[in-house]
């Protein structure tokens, strides 16, 4: 299941459906079919254009981040021992630091579980994500980064097996209960994860981190323009609302 949905992630994107469609127009063309080739073409060069700038990219990220507003640390909090940190993507290799190891993603959720772990009386920092066969877990890079900065993490708050949020939320439901906890993973991702872990029976409190809308501000001009920043907030806003539609579906 988990690579079926990596499969469907990956066709989902801009330039992959955009590919797909150039294909079939072609296709379609040899086929002497030449209005629907036409119109298959255009499509695909709309939706490359279109899914690459951060007009379009904004408007799909910008609901998601802004679903939690940030976390205040002057909030009430007592009572709240547990930090958790959702898992993001890691590639350690010899004689690179675990800072550049971590994905943008991961290393931006960590550093914020760490800093607001700091601001409580009795902290209790919990590091999740798992890897398919062959790759690290990112619970072991978000370990050895804690450690670095001296923030201790027991072998039992190191949750390296769940593959995706909701064997996450699986997983701290064994390990937490019903306890309250801090969660905190990139501001896109907060809506579904809230979702899943209180599907789950958890007491999650949102620390969404990692915007990117507004961050920092675009002219029009540049909103038009197809870049790379475009083309990955595209990305991730339709991952995420994939990823709705597997749960209303019963998926996920």
């Amino acid at each position: 299941m988990y690579a079926f949905k990596n499969f469907v992630h990956m066709l989902m994107t801009p330039l992959a459906m955009a590919s797909i469609l150039a294909v079939a127009g072609a296709i379609l063309r040899f086929f002497r079919l030449r209005r629907t080739a036409r119109a298959a073409l255009i499509l695909a060069l709309a939706i490359g254009y279109l899914g690459s700038t951060s007009l379009v990219g904004d408007a799909l990220l910008g609901p998601l981040e802004r679903r939690y507003p940030p976390l205040s640390l002057d909030a009430a909090l007592d009572g709240t021992a547990y930090v958790v940190v959702l898992g993001s993507g890691y590639a350690p290799i010899d004689h690179i630091p675990v800072t550049a190891a971590l994905d943008k993603d991961g290393l931006v959720r960590v550093v914020e579980a760490i800093r607001i772990s700091r601001r409580l009386r009795d902290p209790h920092l919990v590091v999740s994500g798992g890897a398919p066969p062959g790759n690290t877990p990112s619970a072991f890079g978000y370990a050895a980064l804690a450690d670095d900065l001296g923030v201790d993490v027991p072998r039992s708050d190191v949750l390296s097996t769940p593959l995706d949020t909701s064997e996450e939320a699986q997983a701290l439901a064994a390990l937490i209960g019903r306890a309250p906890f801090i969660l905190v993973t990139s501001a896109y991702h907060m809506p579904r994860a809230m979702r899943l872990m209180l599907r789950a029976g958890l007491k999650p409190i949102p620390a969404p981190t990692g915007q990117r809308v507004g961050v920092p501000p675009i002219s029009w001009l540049r909103l038009l323009i197809p870049t790379s920043s475009g083309l990955q907030k595209t990305e991730l806003a339709l991952h995420e609302y994939a990823g709705f539609l597997a749960m209303s579906a019963g998926i996920s």
